[in-house]
C-alpha cells in the first residue's frame, strides 16, 4: 500500500498542497515550524479520523477557514482509491470515495493504513492511561473498521450515563426512583457496548504482546524484557478467554461490577466502570515501566509499541504506510539503526527532517524541501523530484 497523492485545503498551516508521491522513502525536509509534521498529521487522520497532536478537529482548520479538505489516492495491490474527507468543527465530517459521498466518515477508514512514529510517543509510556487507551483503540480500528462504530456507541452511551449519574444523587435523597430505575437501563447500554469494545481490545494486547516482546528485544537486547498485559477495571475478567463467549462474560462482569460501585458513582457523580477506566500495562522485568524506565528504556518501549503494530498489520496481508515524524532526532545509533532496518524493507516510508543529517546515511530517498518564504502563504506543489 502507498499514497500516490496527497492535497490538503486549510489543513492547519497549509492554504494548498498538491504532492504527488512515490513508493519507497520520502522526506520532507525543513526548518521546524514550516509545515512538515502537518503533511503527515493529515494522512493519520485520514486513517484514524484522529490526530495524534490534539484531541479536538478545530485546530486541524487554517485560520480563518471554517473547513479544512484532505484528499489522496491510495494505492493497494495495483488498485487505486480516491478518498477525500471534509473536517469541519462542530460539525459532522464529510467524506467520498471514489468522488461518491458516503453516509459516514467512518466508511473511509480501512482505505489507508499507516503506522505512526513521532516524539508524542513517550506519552504512552510516561503519560496517562488515556494515551495508552487511544493507542488501543487506534490500532483496533486501523485493524477493524467496525471498532470505530463501537467506540462512538460507547462514548454516546458514557455520556448520557454520567449526565444521569450527576443527578441521581438528587433524586435518591427526594426519594425518587424514575432516575435510579433509568440509571438500570444505561449499566446495560454501557456492559453491552463496553464488553464489545473490552473484548476488541483483549483480542489485540494478544496479538500485539508477542511482537512487542521481539521488538523491544531487538532496540534492546541487553535490557529488561518487556511486556504487556491489560488491565481492566472489572478485574476478574481481565484474562477473559479468547472463546466465542468473551463478550457475554465481559458483559456479566461489568453489570456486577456496576451494581457493586453504583453507590460510590452517584456520591461522585462519574462513571468508575468500563473500558473508560481500563489501562494498557508496560512491563520491564518486574516493574512497571511507567515511573521505572530510564529515558532510553522509554524510548525503546515506546519504539516497541509502534513497531509491533507495523508488523502486526503487516501479517495481516498489507504493508501499512510508514510515517517517521521527526523520530530520528530523537534517538541514539542503535535505535535509529533498528528503525531504519524496519523501514528498509516497507513499500512507502514518509519521513520529516529538520536537517539532511536526521537521515540514515545509507538511505536512498527522495527529498522534497520544505522551506517557506514571505508571502507563500501556506503553498505548496510537488510534482516531480523538485
Amino acid at each position: 500500500m502507498y499514497v500516490r497523492h496527497l492535497g490538503l485545503r486549510d489543513f492547519r498551516s497549509w492554504q494548498t498542497a498538491d504532492l504527488e508521491l512515490e513508493q519507497g522513502r520520502t522526506v520532507f525536509v525543513g526548518p521546524n515550524g514550516h509545515g512538515k509534521t502537518n503533511l503527515v498529521e493529515a494522512l493519520w487522520y485520514s486513517s484514524t479520523l484522529g490526530s495524534h497532536r490534539v484531541t479536538t478537529d478545530a485546530p486541524l482548520i487554517r485560520a480563518g477557514a471554517d473547513r479544512a479538505v484532505v484528499s489522496t489516492i491510495v494505492v493497494n495491490e495495483g488498485r487505486e482509491l480516491a478518498v477525500d474527507l471534509e473536517i469541519a468543527a462542530g460539525r459532522a465530517n464529510k467524506a467520498r470515495l471514489n468522488r461518491s459521498p458516503v453516509r459516514s466518515a467512518r466508511e473511509i477508514l480501512g482505505a489507508l493504513r499507516t503506522v505512526l512514529f513521532a516524539p508524542e510517543d513517550l506519552a504512552l509510556v510516561r503519560g496517562d492511561p488515556g494515551d495508552r487507551r487511544r493507542y488501543l483503540d487506534e490500532l483496533a480500528t486501523i485493524r477493524r473498521p467496525r471498532i470505530a462504530g463501537v467506540r462512538a456507541d460507547y462514548d454516546k452511551v458514557l455520556r448520557q450515563r454520567t449526565a444521569l449519574l450527576k443527578s441521581a444523587a438528587g433524586s435518591r435523597y427526594r426519594g425518587d426512583r424514575g432516575a435510579l430505575d433509568t440509571l438500570d437501563v444505561w449499566d446495560g447500554h454501557l456492559a453491552v457496548h463496553g464488553a464489545e469494545l473490552m473484548a476488541a481490545r483483549l483480542e489485540l494486547v494478544g496479538a500485539l504482546a508477542p511482537e512487542v516482546e521481539k521488538a523491544y528485544q531487538l532496540l534492546a537486547p541487553s535490557s529488561r524484557p518487556a511486556a504487556i498485559n491489560y488491565r481492566s477495571s472489572v478485574d476478574k475478567v481481565i484474562d477473559a478467554p479468547t472463546a466465542s463467549d468473551t463478550t457475554d462474560s465481559l458483559r456479566a462482569g461489568l453489570l456486577e461490577a456496576l451494581a457493586l460501585r453504583r453507590d460510590a458513582e452517584i456520591e461522585r457523580g462519574v462513571c468508575l466502570v468500563g473500558p473508560h477506566r481500563d489501562d494498557l500495562e508496560l512491563w520491564l522485568g518486574e516493574q512497571p515501566a511507567k515511573g521505572f524506565a530510564s529515558h532510553g528504556e522509554s524510548w525503546s518501549m515506546a519504539l516497541s509499541l509502534r513497531l509491533a503494530s507495523y508488523e502486526l498489520l503487516r501479517s495481516e496481508g498489507t504493508d501499512p504506510v510508514l510515517l517517521l515524524d521527526d523520530v530520528f532526532a530523537e534517538l541514539d545509533t542503535s535505535r535509529r539503526r533498528a528503525l531504519a532496518t524496519v523501514a528498509a524493507s516497507a513499500e512507502q516510508v514518509l519521513v520529516t527532517a529538520a536537517v539532511p543529517e536526521d537521515i540514515p546515511q545509507d538511505w536512498d530517498v527522495r527529498r522534497i524541501p520544505i522551506t517557506l518564504k514571505d508571502g507563500d502563504s501556506g503553498r505548496i506543489s510537488v510534482v516531480d523530484n523538485g
